[in-house]
């Protein structure tokens, strides 16, 4: 006969584990001995060897006992059912695997992979590396509110970067966040604003953001997407803004033209 001892070593697990099938029910409590002591035979180890296997290639505790007492059919069934969740599990780390590594780009975190590529193009271009996070988190609130057009809406934003009034904007933008004369900057900033719009008035794209039906408590949360860029970035957006009014416009996420005053 043998001692809890000799049998996890038999069996090739712990003492823990033998008490912890005594628990659940998949090895039976043995008689004890004289001495109160828990004494087993061959057949404990053969049991036990027997679960341990199914274990460790990956069958759940709550079907060990399931596929002991099967028949060879209803063994080969219960095989068939573990083996399809295993590899549903393993597809699910994979993709788990493959979104983790995205990540360590920092801009794919809650972003879908057309706004990564517009980010990068935006860096390529030589856009300020704090316009780009400001773009980040706009599309993140964007994305999290309407996935499905994020692919069409992007095809519009790779258009806004190849134009070239798109690409001096930027540059101008540089200059006003890190330039010696920031005046100058945001006022040449403010007339190419002006010229986009007016250019996307007329060719309709200027109405092409309501698809997303940006109500006015959305436009207004985008727009303190800036506070998180600090206080100097701040004051520059109320800056621009004042210099868009005088030349006609209100809104930098929504622009509308300024209803001005009858006289």
């Amino acid at each position: 006969m043998l001692t809890i001892g000799q049998l996890a070593a038999y069996s090739g697990v712990t003492t823990r584990a033998v008490r912890h099938y005594h628990q659940i029910g998949l090895l039976p409590e043995p008689e004890r001995d004289a001495s109160g002591y828990r004494t087993y035979a061959a057949p404990d180890v053969v049991r036990l060897i027997r679960v341990r296997t199914l274990a460790e290639a990956g069958v759940p505790l709550a079907r060990v006992q399931e596929l002991l007492s099967a028949d060879e059919a209803g063994f080969a069934e219960a095989v068939d059912d573990i083996d399809a969740r295993l590899r549903a599990e393993i597809r699910e780390l994979q993709e788990h695997r493959r979104r983790i590594a995205r990540l360590a780009a920092g801009d794919s975190l809650a972003l879908p992979s057309e706004v990564t590529r517009y980010l990068d193009r935006m860096r390529e271009i030589g856009a300020p590396e704090v316009m780009v996070e400001m773009e980040r988190d706009s599309w993140i609130l964007i994305a999290a509110q309407w996935p499905e057009k994020i692919a069409e809406y992007m095809v519009y934003k790779h258009g806004h970067l190849d134009d070239p009034l798109m690409r001096k904007l930027l540059q101008t933008m540089g200059n006003a966040l890190g330039g010696d004369d920031v005046d100058v900057a945001l006022a040449e900033t403010a007339d190419l604003l002006v010229e986009m719009i007016e250019q996307a008035e007329a060719s309709g794209e200027l109405d092409a953001g309501d698809d997303l039906e940006l109500d006015n408590s959305f436009v207004d949360l985008l727009d303190t997407v800036v506070l998180g860029a600090g206080p100097d970035m701040v004051h520059l957006r109320n800056r621009l803004e004042e210099l868009m009014v005088e030349r006609g416009w209100s809104g930098l996420v929504k622009s509308e033209r300024v209803q001005r005053s009858q006289t």
